[in-house]
């Protein structure tokens, strides 16, 4: 357990979005910065959505205050969201103010046998429904569903749903912190952003199949471009996560109109390029 997630289990509270943390010594900022949620988002919100504040210190030296405590204080141009992801290019945090959530009352993981194109149809069809969902993956010829919050609404959507119970604590830990027995590949992992609906991609490789359709990991050698093609012609865009060309692009390179807000965003915060150089983007 990291020192952020004891910190808030002592309140009986967690973080919405269910984030990676990747060892015990994770920071807030570090978080925010890499703007990486977990099985929940589809269901309570990414990163940025949660931030309802945020001090910094922009390339010029100077301390900027956005947004506020609480939700009534925010008002106008919500840039406390623009250092979710941000990767620390658009200056140092200092703190941060987020929403948190009372722990589910009550949570249940079930296990239902299905192929890939199979989970897809079930997906995107639970998506319009009422199931108190938390988590939704395949992997490995099954679907895993983690339901959360009253017990008597969970017990009845799993009456419902059938299938065989689950570790739940074990199953999402892992799954979270990458330490499933899919992310113990040698391949490159691709972590590849499409809409939930998207049918099978036609790409070699090993799949895990995340945020109920929206969000695909891909264990797999094939060349970036391939990759990378077959993801932006379903309206998507891949990251090479982990492994692979290091030197290359790791970011799925933005259209024309996204890499003029980029370059306008970084000049307004960082005009001398102080933070985090070609850390998101080479050029930038």
């Amino acid at each position: 357990m990291s020192e952020i997630e004891a910190q808030l289990a002592e309140n009986h509270q967690v973080l919405p979005f269910d984030p990676p943390y990747f060892g015990k010594h994770a920071t807030l900022g570090g978080m925010v910065a890499s703007g990486l949620s977990g099985p929940q988002r589809p269901w309570s919100g990414a990163v940025r959505d949660m931030v309802l504040g945020c001090r910094v210190i922009n390339g010029s030296g100077e301390i900027l205050r956005f947004g506020g405590e609480v939700m009534k204080n925010v008002a106008g141009y919500d840039i406390s969201r623009l250092m979710s992801g941000a990767l620390g290019t658009l200056g140092l945090l200092l703190d941060i103010s987020l929403k948190v959530q009372p722990k589910p009352a009550f949570e249940r993981t079930l296990i239902l046998p299905a192929s890939t194109a199979e989970s897809l149809i079930k997906f995107n069809q639970w998506r319009a429904s009422l199931l108190p969902l938390s988590a939704a993956v395949h992997y490995d010829g099954a679907i895993y569903l983690r339901l959360s919050g009253n017990p008597a609404a969970v017990e009845q959507a799993c009456s419902q749903l059938g299938g065989a119970a689950a570790e739940d604590a074990i199953c999402w830990t892992a799954i979270r912190e990458h330490k499933h027995a899919f992310f113990d590949q040698e391949a490159p992992l691709w972590r590849l952003s499409v809409p939930p609906a998207t049918p099978c991609l036609e790409l070699a490789g090993s799949t895990f199949i995340d945020w109920a359709g929206a969000q695909r990991w891909l264990c797999s050698d094939v060349p970036a471009t391939r990759i990378r093609e077959a993801v932006g012609r379903v309206g998507g865009h891949a990251t090479l996560f982990r492994g692979g060309d290091r030197l290359g692009e790791i970011f799925h390179p933005p259209s024309q109109g996204v890499w003029q807000l980029h370059q306008r965003i970084k000049k307004a915060f960082d005009p001398n390029g102080i933070f985090n150089p070609g850390r998101l983007y080479p050029a930038l």
